[in-house]
């Protein structure tokens, strides 16, 4: 679910916060990725497409463009989500959902794929949101890329949503550091503004529109002021209400070592084995579009040797990206150099 209309508030409050960027934009950038958003996306879309498949597509086309994925997957969910996480699984059909966080048999199929790929990944230790917020703001990525808003609450100064691989998308950028500007909030405030949104921790104080809660932080700043200027028979607060452990779960750090990242060249060979010859995709389809890949490589060189493009090097892509010391301010996009002021 994500937290519920904020990117309508956005749109309609804090326009500035927002930018349309092309794909290309992000050439030589560290993307981090929801991956469970990127496999549900395959499964709605090409319900007759292997995820598997549509991931190693899509990872390619990724690389291609010279972007530097690192996919996320989630851990063990917090217990505050459990609610939330049993409806999803009735709606798919699924007996239960899954609260161990231990990697399912296709989830083990993702890993197996992406380090084929030279691609690295990352097993959060709770939701894979909050892990790639924690990664923009360590500096470990310059983006957290999800249809869901959660990675602004847990922090990410750059959110990008409609990251489909596709030529001619348009790629929508949310920047944290402008919409707080905009919006004359503090992070913290801003997180209390999502829990009166609805999130997926904890319930949400009925009938509290977006423009009214919006209006309601800017005024008293946060949940325990606002509840006491409330009319408590129109807008009754929940029983229990666990406000609270939201809030931490959102401005806690992930309790994990922010790993380096590593990306190297494709093994084609064990690719085939693997796709073709265990999960059955016709070795056509496999060696065809790593045909394609390669010779999108080459004209790439050629673009960089003659001057034309704006690309970083291919040598330098396949390289170590070590943990920067500092938090990487957010600019104006990911392509300027303005920069932003850090979160409050």
């Amino acid at each position: 679910m994500g937290i519920t209309k904020l990117a309508d508030l956005i749109r309609s409050d804090a326009p500035g916060a927002i930018s349309r960027r092309d794909i290309s934009d992000y050439s030589g950038k560290v993307i981090a990725l929801d991956t469970s958003i990127v496999v549900n996306q395959f499964r709605a879309a090409t319900p007759t497409l292997s995820p598997l498949t549509g991931l190693f597509f899509r990872t390619l086309t990724f690389l291609e463009h010279g972007i530097k994925p690192v996919f996320v997957f989630d851990g063990k969910p917090p217990r505050e989500k459990a609610a939330v996480l049993e409806k999803r699984a009735q709606a798919a059909g699924w007996r239960s959902s899954n609260r161990t966080g231990t990697a399912s048999s296709e989830t083990k199929d993702y890993f197996n794929l992406l380090t084929l790929l030279g691609v690295p990944y990352i097993q959060a230790p709770g939701d894979a949101e909050a892990m790639c917020a924690w990664l923009v703001r360590t500096g470990t990525a310059d983006a957290a890329a999800s249809e869901d808003m959660d990675s602004l609450p847990f922090g990410a100064n750059v959110l990008i949503r409609q990251l489909n691989a596709k030529k001619d998308s348009e790629v929508t950028e949310y920047s944290l550091p402008k919409l707080l500007e905009i919006l004359q909030i503090s992070h913290e405030e801003f997180v209390d503004l999502c829990i009166l949104l609805g999130c997926d921790y904890c319930d949400k104080i009925a009938g509290l529109g977006p423009k009214r809660a919006l209006t309601l932080i800017q005024e008293h700043r946060t949940i325990e002021n606002v509840v006491l200027h409330i009319k408590r028979k129109t807008h009754p607060v929940p029983h229990f209400w666990k406000y609270k452990e939201a809030r931490n779960l959102f401005l806690d750090e992930p309790q994990i070592v922010t790993p380096e990242l590593n990306w190297t060249e494709p093994d084609e060979e064990a690719l085939v084995r693997f796709l073709c010859h265990d999960k059955h995709v016709k070795v056509e389809r496999v060696r065809s579009r790593m045909e394609k890949f390669r010779k999108t490589r080459e004209e790439r060189e050629k673009e960089k040797a003659a001057g034309c493009s704006r690309q970083t090097r291919m040598e330098d892509f396949f390289r170590v990206t070590r943990k920067r010391e500092q938090p990487v301010e957010a600019a104006d996009s990911l392509t300027s150099n303005t920069k932003r002021p850090k979160l409050k």
